[in-house]
Order: C-alpha cells, then structure tokens, then sequence
C-alpha cells in the first residue's frame, strides 16, 4: 500500500479511457463526453508518476501496458482533429512509459508482477507469458502511432514467450514452470484465457507459424470450452476453479479473443463475431456493468471496458448508420 492502487488505478482508467473512445460514446452523449475527459485529464496527470508497488510486487507493469493503448487511442483521436501539439505530447508520453517498461523488464526477458527471488532493482520477476503479450501489444499500438519501440526489449520479449509455447500453442502460465507442462493450467483448458493474447502478439510481430487457421482452432476451443473460463468467474480466490483458472481471465481472454477475430478475413470472422457477442450480451448485469472478479472496486470499471471493447469488435466492418 498504497503502490499497488496506484497500478490497478492507472490500468483501470485507461482501460476505460480506451473504451469510451472506441465505442464513440463521447461523441454522443454528454456524460460520457464529461467521463472522457475526467479519465484522460486524470491519466496525463498520474501515468508518468506511477512506479512499482514494492520489491515484490510489480503490478505497474500493468497501467504502464494499457496506458500505453489508452495514449495510442487518444492519439488518433487528435490525429483525426489535426491536433499536432496534443499528438507530440501523447507521443513523448508513449517513450515514457516504453521507458518504465524497460526499467521494470525481467532480467529474463518479458514482465511479471512478482519478483518472489530477489526483489532486486532489475526485476528478477517470474516472466509470465500472458503478461509480456499484453505488453507486446500495447508497445503494437504505439508503433501504429509512429512511436518506435526498442529492438531489443522486444526481441527479448518474443524469445519468452516462444519459451513458454507449447506444439499445440498452449502457452505456460509463467516460465517458472517450465518443468510441469502438463500442470491444469499449462493445459489448454487453463490456458483459454491465455491463448489468445500470445498467439496474437506473435502474430502482429511477424511470427508467420501463428496463421489464421491456428487463431480460428482456439477461438473454437474458446466457444466450444468457454465453460472452464465460465466455471471460474466471479470466484473470490484467484485461479481456484477448475484447471487452476482465475476469475479475471474471463474478459481478458474474450478481449484479445476480439482482436484475433480482426486478423481474420471478414467472411471467415463474421460467425465468430456473432459467438463472442451472443457470449458476452447475456452476462451484462441489471446496472449495466460487466465483472468477472471482485478485486477491491476496479472490477466492474475494468470487466465493463473489457466488455465494450470487444463488443465494437463485434460489429460488422462497415455498418449501417445508425
């Protein structure tokens, strides 16, 4: 305390930051206008101030990650209003927190959020598979916005990765579990949530092995299992479901699952945009929220932003007006 808020705080907000402007709710609704600019005042203000909790507990890696998206997203906003002062200094934000990200880099390669070995500067964090994804992917969308990423901060997260795939593209929980494979949550019911993410970093960074039909044959297993990541939803103790799964890999799984549908043709990933809304609609709650996990307060911010922005992935490429 109080590190750790300040973690869940950034990445909450700019999750909702990136969501209001993905569903383009600011443009038509004046409280949603109001909340953008709250959110966005707010991330400017406390992004570049945030750091590790403790020697042990590295969670900012996560607010560094999706602050990064919230930034690209608000830097296309600004590019689409030909704002080229607001531009630069999203810009120079994003080199910020690419720095952040390399000071808070395993000495291993990729990020974790513990460093249970030694709590040393440098982080001797456990590399966590779905973590170094998340980040591969946001350092993906800074680049679409002209901000250049480090060679070999990313080459050394691809090579962590690739480590922790298995033949099947179930990917391990954590490099520290190498020697247990077959462990229930390297198996590819407890890598569900997983899956989706690294196949797609691997993907966006040039790995020609992950293709199309090995998106599609785990967003099959996504549909026809969901059950193992539904199973653990809303349980108050992370990863005691079934398969070890944590509650909160429900719509962080769903999401990147969205953004692989992207990677497919349209007719191809029309059906399985249809799967992924007819998943996600019914779980809605009677306040309009989305959760999956009951972390403090963050959970129905950061499951209700999870939840729009994979359903306006849902939508058809070029829909009808409304």
């Amino acid at each position: 305390m109080p590190g750790a808020h300040h973690a869940f705080r950034n990445a909450v907000t700019a999750l909702c930051v990136e969501s209001l402007l993905a569903t383009g709710a600011a443009r038509r609704e004046a409280a949603a206008r109001q909340a953008l600019q709250r959110g966005e005042t707010w991330l400017l203000e406390n992004l570049p101030k945030l750091r590790r909790a403790d020697a042990t507990a590295i969670y900012n890696v996560w607010g560094h990650a999706y602050g990064i998206q919230a930034l690209a997203a608000m830097h296309r906003e600004a590019a689409s209003h030909t704002n080229t002062h607001r531009q630069q200094q999203l810009h120079n934000l994003m080199l910020a927190q690419i720095d952040m990200l390399r000071r808070y880099e395993s000495v291993d390669g990729g990020w974790g959020y513990y460093d249970f070995a030694v709590g040393a500067q440098r982080p001797s964090s456990w590399t966590l598979s779905f973590v170094s994804a998340t980040v591969l992917l946001a350092f993906h969308e800074a680049k679409t916005a002209g901000v250049p990423i480090p060679d070999d901060m990313l080459r050394r997260a691809l090579d962590s990765i690739q480590r922790q795939r298995k033949p099947d593209n179930t990917y391990l929980y954590g490099e520290y579990l190498k020697w247990r494979p077959m462990r229930e949550i390297n198996r590819p019911a407890g890598s569900l949530g997983r899956s989706q993410a690294c196949n797609l970093a691997l993907r966006v960074w040039g790995d020609a092995s992950v293709t199309p039909d090995v998106l599609t044959s785990w967003l099959d297993r996504l549909f026809a299992r969901n059950e193992w990541l539904s199973f653990g939803r809303k349980r108050p103790v992370p990863h005691e479901s079934w398969f070890q799964v944590a509650g909160y890999f429900f719509y962080y799984g769903h999401y990147y699952a969205a953004l692989c549908i992207d990677q497919l043709e349209p007719a191809r990933a029309a059906p399985y945009r249809d799967r992924l809304a007819a998943t996600l609609l019914p779980l809605q709650e009677t306040d309009g929220s989305w959760w999956d996990f009951p972390l403090y307060d963050y959970h129905q911010p950061y499951g209700t932003a999870f939840a729009l922005l994979s359903l306006t992935h849902c939508r058809p490429p070029n829909p009808a007006p409304e």
